[in-house]
């Protein structure tokens, strides 16, 4: 169906609630190139983390919601800290 050269396959890593969230802790997920993580975030079902102060991670190195996703990238969900 789809041309495999159109897609990149990047891991998700879900930390705390998210992981609770999406049934696991590590996901691979198809995406169309530059797609950023703010749209992967939003196709898992996790839009309203993004007002609670979700943090994210391209390869080990924090980053913004808007920057885009290439294949084989490692993609890290942190939920927000909260202390007592």
């Amino acid at each position: 169906m789809g041309d495999s050269d159109g897609e990149v396959t990047v891991t998700v890593l879900a930390f705390g609630q998210l992981a609770e969230h999406l049934g696991g802790r590590t996901h691979e997920r198809s995406l169309e190139p530059g797609t950023s993580i703010r749209t992967l975030v939003i196709e898992l079902g996790l839009q309203q983390w993004i007002d609670f102060g979700l943090s994210v991670a391209i390869n080990g190195q924090r980053c913004t919601l808007d920057a885009a996703l290439g294949s084989g990238d490692e993609v890290a969900l942190l939920p927000p800290v909260s202390g007592g």
